[in-house]
């Protein structure tokens, strides 16, 4: 007994699997390489963008950068030691202002 399958609204399913977006992968059909002995090959390329090769020289130079700032720590600590570090209230005050108008955008 076959059972009929249909997707919303009693439209048929679409099963022409060409034209579905999951096969659409870039992968170039078969051809026939003019060096060889004429069996059939894929090849799969990969091209990289100016701004993705900007992107990992970038990465690197970040990666190369220590992740804490030791000389300003040091510095702050001896300030707030000897009673000589100031908060600017006004300043920290805008900047978490900004930084919540740019949270809701």
């Amino acid at each position: 007994m076959p059972i009929e399958i249909n997707g919303q609204n009693n439209n048929p399913v679409q099963t022409d699997r060409d034209t579905r977006p999951e096969n659409n992968v870039g992968r170039s059909e078969p051809t026939v390489d003019q060096n060889s002995t004429g069996r059939p090959s894929t090849a799969d390329t990969v091209s990289l963008t100016e701004t993705s090769a900007q992107l990992r020289s970038i990465e690197s130079s970040l990666a190369l950068l220590p992740v804490v700032d030791t000389q300003r720590v040091e510095a702050i600590k001896l300030a707030i030691a000897d009673g000589s570090y100031q908060v600017d209230s006004t300043s920290i005050a805008d900047k978490l202002i900004d930084f919540e108008q740019i949270l809701d955008k």
